[in-house]
């Protein structure tokens, strides 16, 4: 080491009340391991150079050689870093006239058909710069890291032209996020119907969004793309190298969960509207069914059969959907409480939804999600002595401190 270099930062936290973490073995949690956590007492947490070296009891905690900075946890709960793998964070504006008008009756299949709902939105992103781009995700994100969320995927979706898409999946990536190309999210006014749009997309922005994502989305649904153009979507899109993922059976089951499994994407999101059928097949598949609850009660919309899915053995993950139009929340604690009271799921199952079943859609399951030994040191301490206030206390402010690769975030 020469003079110039610094050793890495060695962190302690210390008299921790509980560390809960998804169990260590690999791959997602699901079936009978859905709910598969361990929970150990009068805790500690060594990170170092961005990694946790070490977990468990205090009394196994023996004597530290060298400079080691020390965070008391005592009376607080260490749970893995939350990733959030569903966001439509690229965004400018809001939608707040058509919450009004919603909550006054109008539905958000007659907004979108209407002018409204997404087009809205493009309408505003389309005449933002990139740097104003940058900063409002960088502004979302800074929401999610004070509710204890440290890996974030977002979707562009709201340029849908080459500029715009382009110009959002860099500012995603600007801003920390995990990028997905959300190309196919509906039919801009300028093209007479979505195969004309698909054509323009597939040839004109798909090379370059390739490049800049690491995932392409598509929103198969009625008014929007319909499942043979959905298919040649993501086709396309996997056929660049991209991961896939799929909103699907929001308001009608129109064939993506077929489609996903057919073409081996990593999740299906939404799952509102999914029946006993559909259900079935996603079981027997690997594909993760990523349930929004704040979007469904937003809409007032049924809920997701949670308990169903996981019953039969599916990978169940949740996220927010935040977006300006059907989920204005960055809250995962407020999803967990969500997932509990509306889903009945069980709170070590949520826990796993929140964490390492995420970071596998997202592909880094292997150092994200987990408080365990060569993982990425992104750890949110709960000011609680139980880790289940998580869920338990409703919109509650539980999030006491943010350490995102063993830094500390300063979270105001």
């Amino acid at each position: 080491m020469t003079g110039a270099e610094a050793p890495p930062r060695r962190l302690l936290v210390r008299d921790l009340a509980q560390l809960v973490t998804p169990a260590p073995e690999g791959g997602p949690m699901r079936g009978a391991r859905a709910g598969d956590v361990t929970l150990v007492e009068d805790a500690y947490v060594l990170c170092e150079a961005g990694r946790i070296t070490a977990v468990g009891p205090m009394r196994e905690l023996g004597a530290l050689d060298g400079d080691v900075e020390e965070l008391d946890g005592s009376g607080r709960c260490a749970v893995p870093g939350l990733v959030d793998c569903h966001t439509h964070a690229c965004f400018v504006g809001d939608r707040v006239e058509e919450f009004a008008l919603r909550a006054r009756g109008a539905t958000y299949e007659e907004l979108h058909a209407a002018g409204g709902g997404i087009l809205s939105t493009v309408e505003a992103t389309r005449a933002a710069e990139e740097t104003t781009l940058v900063e409002a995700v960088s502004r979302h994100r800074d929401a999610m890291r004070r509710h204890g969320t440290t890996t974030f995927e977002a979707k562009s979706g709201y340029g849908l032209d080459r500029e715009t898409e382009l110009a959002s999946l860099r500012a995603i990536g600007a801003a920390g996020g995990v990028p997905t190309w959300l190309g196919a999210h509906a039919v801009p006014p300028e093209f007479r119907d979505a195969d004309a749009y698909l054509d323009f997309a597939l040839a004109e922005v798909l090379p370059d969004a390739a490049r800049l994502a690491a995932a392409a989305d598509v929103f198969l649904e009625r008014n929007a793309f319909d499942a043979t153009q959905a298919r040649r979507y993501l086709s396309a899109c996997r056929d660049a190298g991209l991961a896939l993922r799929l909103h699907g059976d929001q308001f009608t089951e129109s064939g993506a969960i077929p489609l996903a499994i057919e073409l081996g994407a990593r999740s299906v999101d939404h799952l509102e509207a999914t029946g006993d059928g559909g259900i079935d097949t996603l079981v027997r598949s690997d594909v993760t069914a990523v349930l929004l609850p704040a979007s469904a009660l937003f809409l007032s919309r049924p809920m997701p059969r949670a308990r169903d899915l996981l019953d039969r053995g599916a990978i169940v993950a949740l996220a927010t959907d935040f977006n300006p139009g059907s989920a204005y929340c960055e809250s995962l604690p407020l999803v967990a409480s969500l997932a509990a009271t509306q889903l009945r799921m069980g709170l070590e199952e949520i826990l796993c939804a929140l964490t390492v079943n995420p970071a596998h859609v997202l592909g880094c399951a292997d150092c994200k999600g987990r408080l365990a030994p060569g993982y990425d040191a992104d750890v949110v301490l709960l000011g609680e002595p139980d880790w289940r206030y998580l869920a338990y206390h409703l919109a509650g402010d539980v999030v006491e401190t943010v350490l995102l690769g063993g830094e500390p975030l300063t979270l105001g």
